[in-house]
Parts: structure tokens; C-alpha cells; sequence
């Protein structure tokens, strides 16, 4: 018997990566409109799968760049202004495109849910006091709590400190990321198993019936969310490389957004965005910095949930907002998301602070916020995809760029 299930696996073994998840969610589909009560008792295997990648994350991140700035030779260049340029136009550029498709297609809300539990920040300077207070995170807490932004400063520093140190220092530190980095491989092997959980697990215990209600809204954020996935980051793709961009776009969106989208995790897609990276053949020393930052601050899809969301609330009030304070406030409010990136609820529960800039009181707010949950579903997978496929997107965009500006 097990001599014929590995005849039968090894042609599924043979296909790539992706045409393996693909079948993981034709099949996680499947099971769930047959079957929802065994889809339930698959969810397992995408627990399993988040939570792999996600205690390997932090480590992996840790070393990775500490190895990368340890290693980096004197006068070698890097690419990170290129690719923190490119996060911010990109966040702008989709506050933009929210809140244009916001006046376009006003949407409201039946303010009738409860309310819903929730910290949300005060201000912006809150944020970026706590945000500052991350920084210096004991290391070991900040390893155990994915707290990315003390992980990055630490390994900064670190790699920094171990650039004098000895050639078998420096060797063995290499050694110890490329182990690390091994093991995420083998994770990400597993990724079709897991979505197939995640897939299964999600439609039968979710469905689709209570996205009904909130389709219009939905439509217009995810509506958002593909414009600029199609039309305006390939448009800042190609400014950057003045080359055709849809290749690497669909590259970046079979490579990460589909993993990203599932596991609705950017700390969890850190490991794929680098293994992605790697076989794009980018810059090393700056990929092992732009991608666990960006996971971190580049907030397009945030940018887009906020403006429209409260754009929707401030249109169900009556409240009048002239364009350019709407794209303002908003933009303020995505910029400021990288505040709360590890807060869970993410973008949803910077809504009230936004909200506060119009007037609207914090109790409609978090009924507001009680909406977003219902949507979050098809809204943060959406806005995980996006955001975690652009960092890869603009990393690529900013390494080629240098390489054509070069050449």
C-alpha cells in the first residue's frame, strides 16, 4: 500500500510549488462544500503551518540580517533608500486610490453591531512613542514575541559590532543563517498541506453568507487593493527599471501573495518573501533588511482599509470631507500602522483614531471596527497579500533599477 500512495505522490512531488498549493485549495474548497465537519478537523494542518513559520520567523530574521551586515564588504552597495522610497510612494499612492474610489462609489454602513473589544491607540504620537519603546525591547522578548521592530535593531546592531570581528566569527555566523534558512525551506514545503487546512478550515467554519451584507463594501476595498497590485505598483515597477513590469508583478503575487493571503500573517510570510528573494537573484544585503522592514512599514493594504472604512462611516454620518483633508488624515493614519503591525486586528483598529480626525465618536467607531471583523475574512487576507507581495515587489523594482542605472 505505501508502495502505491508514493507511486501516485510522485507526480504531484515533481510539480512546483505553486501548482502544488493550487491543488491544496481546489481541494480545500472541495472538502468544505462537501463535507464542512471533516474540513473542520483538517484546520490542524494550517495551524501547524502558521505557527511554523512563525516561531521561525524572528530567528530567522535575527540572524539573517545580522549575517548580512556582518559579512558586508567595506564600499559594497545596498539598495535600502531605493526600496524605503519605493514603500512610502506606494503607501501614498494607494491612499490616493482609496480615497479617489471612496468619492466615487460613497458607501454606507448599518451601524447596528456591537461593540467590540479593543485597544485602540490615542494618536499618532502614541504610536510612535510606542513604537520608539519597541526599539529597545529586551532581545530575547522581542525574539519570543515576533516584536520585528526590536529584532531588526538588535541584529543592526549586532551585525554592525561583528563586522571587525574574526573571519571564523563572521564564517560561523553565515553558517548558522544558512541552517536557519534550510529549515525554513523544509517549512514552506509543507506550504500546500497547510493551506489546504487553512482553506478548508476557514470556508466551513466562515462561509461566504456573511459577506453578503457588506458586499459593496468589500468590493470597493478589494477593488482598491487590485488596482493597485495591477496598475499602480507596476506603474512604479516600471519608473523604477523602465522595463516591462507585469513579469515580475505576477512573479511576486504567484510567489508570495497567494502563501500571504492564507495565512493572513506578514511576520509568517517573512520566510517565503526571502526564499522568493533568493531565487529572484536579488541583492542579498539589501533583501535581508527591506523584507522583514517592510513586513513591518510598508502598509498599502492598511492604507486602504483605513480610508475606505472611515471614508464609509464619515458618508453614513453625513459628514462632509473635502478631498485633500480626506487623503491627508487618512494617509497619517496608514503611515502610522506601522505602530500597531503586531497588534492583533492590525489596520482595523487604527479605524477610531482615524475616525477621531472627523469628528466621529469613538462608539460608532468601534461599531465601525465590528464591521471590519465581519469582512476580515476576504479584507485582511486581501491587505496581507498586498502588502507582503509589494515588498518583495519593490525590492526586486529597486535592485534592478540600480542595476540598469549602472550598467
Amino acid at each position: 500500500m505505501f508502495a502505491t500512495v508514493h507511486a501516485l505522490s510522485r507526480p504531484l512531488l515533481r510539480l512546483g510549488l505553486i501548482p502544488q498549493i493550487a491543488i491544496g485549495i481546489a481541494c480545500g474548497i472541495l472538502l468544505a462544500t462537501l463535507s464542512p465537519a471533516s474540513a473542520e478537523s483538517v484546520s490542524l494542518l494550517g495551524q501547524l503551518f502558521i505557527s511554523a513559520l512563525k516561531a521561525v520567523a524572528p530567528i530567522l530574521v535575527f540572524v539573517l540580517v545580522a549575517a548580512a551586515i556582518a559579512g558586508h564588504r567595506q564600499g559594497q552597495p545596498t539598495h535600502i533608500r531605493s526600496v524605503l522610497v519605493l514603500y512610502v510612494i506606494g503607501t501614498l499612492v494607494a491612499a490616493l486610490v482609496a480615497v479617489v474610489a471612496s468619492f466615487a462609489f460613497p458607501t454606507t454602513l448599518a451601524l447596528e453591531m456591537p461593540e467590540v473589544s479593543g485597544n485602540p491607540p490615542g494618536s499618532i504620537v502614541e504610536i510612535l512613542r510606542d513604537l520608539l519603546l519597541n526599539a529597545v525591547s529586551n532581545p530575547v522578548t522581542a525574539l519570543m514575541e515576533a516584536n520585528f521592530i526590536a529584532i531588526l535593531a538588535w541584529a543592526i546592531g549586532l551585525g554592525l559590532m561583528l563586522r571587525q570581528a574574526s573571519e571564523a566569527t563572521r564564517t560561523l555566523l553565515g553558517d548558522i543563517s544558512e541552517a536557519v534558512s534550510n529549515i525554513v525551506r523544509i517549512v514552506i514545503r509543507f506550504a500546500p498541506l497547510g493551506i489546504f487546512g487553512l482553506v478548508a478550515a476557514t470556508l466551513a467554519e466562515s462561509g461566504l453568507g456573511a459577506l453578503l451584507d457588506y458586499g459593496r463594501l468589500l468590493a470597493v476595498i478589494v477593488g482598491c487593493m487590485l488596482f493597485v497590485a495591477l496598475v499602480t505598483n507596476p506603474l512604479i515597477v516600471y519608473w523604477q527599471t523602465r522595463r516591462n513590469p507585469y513579469p515580475l508583478v505576477f512573479t511576486c503575487l504567484r510567489g508570495s501573495a497567494i502563501t500571504a493571503f492564507f495565512t493572513r500573517s506578514s511576520a509568517a510570510n517573512i520566510p517565503v518573501n526571502l526564499e522568493l528573494c533568493k531565487r529572484l537573484k536579488l541583492d542579498a544585503d539589501t533583501y535581508a533588511i527591506s523584507i522583514p522592514l517592510g513586513a513591518t512599514v510598508n502598509m498599502a493594504g492598511a492604507a486602504i482599509t483605513i480610508s475606505v472604512i472611515t471614508l464609509a462611516a464619515a458618508h453614513t454620518l453625513g459628514i462632509s470631507v473635502d478631498f485633500p483633508t480626506a487623503l491627508l488624515l487618512c494617509v497619517v493614519s496608514a503611515l502610522a500602522a506601522c505602530g500597531v503591525s503586531g497588534v492583533a486586528g492590525g489596520s482595523l483598529l487604527l479605524i477610531p483614531m482615524a475616525a477621531s480626525l472627523f469628528g466621529i465618536s469613538t462608539e460608532v467607531a468601534m461599531q465601525v471596527v465590528a464591521i471590519g471583523f465581519v469582512i476580515s475574512v476576504v479584507q485582511d487576507a486581501t491587505e496581507t497579500a498586498l502588502n507582503s507581495s509589494t515588498d518583495v515587489l519593490f525590492t526586486a523594482a529597486a535592485c534592478r533599477g540600480e542595476e540598469r542605472r549602472q550598467a
